[in-house]
């Protein structure tokens, strides 16, 4: 299938624009991706509330934003715990403003979006640390944020799905809480080699080669962290008994062979999985719902089925 043409558009708009690549000033590709955000994104639902607040990282306390679709007065209900994309350097509560509210929505369901430590500030594996912290957080304060214990998953995109990836192995692993969901959202499963569909994606599809050159020598303390199943959670074997996962991949994505591996060996573990793949669609295309409209369906749709299998 072809690119969808408004994403081509886009694509040959940003064309003259700097490129991102390991000498690349990290406060202005910050600033970047916001600007570009906000240009991408537009008439996001109305909530009920969307309120600021602060959880536990692992190191301190982290901004975060609770967005709640429900009236005052509404019982304890299903909860998402939300990471950000942004090759774990990029990235904050902003620029996934109408995301986490097109997701609150569309469940409906609450969600807690979680402003982790950035690299390379803060390099690995401080954003996992303060991802488990802050799922740890929303389990133990449940009741005050009106989740639902019982029906808490994690969601997130890019940077965010290796994330909530993570969080759910090592919950399981070391014995809970345990999480009802996970959603990843075109999710980077690995660090350690180059995928066919990389080389193949490896320019002019908005996440470049050199882009996730950039990020990688940002975020990684050492090489060989590459390789630690924290960084690269499609090396875990030990996948059964993993919450129920929702994997959302891009056919103009690099990303789009690990994720769609990573879907393939939780189905192999008997993990249920729902696998969407949208084939005109680039990286980051959740964010784009000014510019594609398959981006407004996608992430109606990822929403949904957060709030059924959260619900079920």
């Amino acid at each position: 299938m072809a690119l969808d043409p408004p994403l081509k558009a886009l694509l040959d708009s940003l064309a003259a624009l700097p490129k991102l690549d390991v000498k690349s000033n990290v406060a202005q590709a910050r600033e970047n991706f916001w600007k570009l955000t906000q240009r991408l994104e537009a008439d996001a639902p109305a909530l009920h509330e969307a309120r600021a607040l602060k959880v536990a990282g692992a190191a301190g306390q982290l901004d975060a934003r609770l967005y709640t679709p429900f009236a005052a007065g509404a019982p304890i209900g299903p909860g998402l715990v939300f990471f950000h994309g942004g090759g774990f350097v990029i990235g904050d509560l902003e620029s996934h403003e109408m995301l986490c509210r097109r997701l609150a929505a569309a469940g409906p369901v609450r969600v807690l979006s979680v402003a982790y430590r950035l690299a390379p500030e803060h390099r690995f594996p401080c954003a996992v640390d303060d991802a488990l912290a802050a799922t740890r957080w929303a389990f133990e304060h449940a009741g005050d944020i009106g989740f639902d214990a019982a029906r808490i998953g994690v969601a997130g995109d890019s940077a965010g799905g290796a994330l909530s990836a993570v969080v759910a192995q090592t919950l399981k692993r070391e014995g809970g809480p345990k999480l009802a969901a996970q959603l990843l959202i075109y999710p980077c499963t690995q660090m350690m080699q180059m995928t066919p569909s990389q080389i193949r994606l490896r320019e002019g599809y908005f996440l470049t080669q050199a882009a996730q050159d950039f990020f990688k020598d940002k975020y990684l303390a050492r090489p060989e962290d590459a390789f630690d199943i924290r960084c690269s959670p499609i090396l875990e074997n030990d996948l059964f008994g993993l919450p129920p996962a929702c994997i959302i991949t891009a056919g103009f994505d690099p990303l789009l062979d690990e994720g769609k591996a990573y879907a393939d060996k939780l189905s192999a573990c008997g993990v249920p999985v729902a696998y969407k793949h949208y084939p005109s669609q680039v990286h980051g295309f959740f964010n784009m719902t000014a510019i594609s409209s398959a981006a407004r369906d996608a992430i109606e749709d990822a929403g949904a089925w957060a709030g059924r299998t959260l619900n079920a």
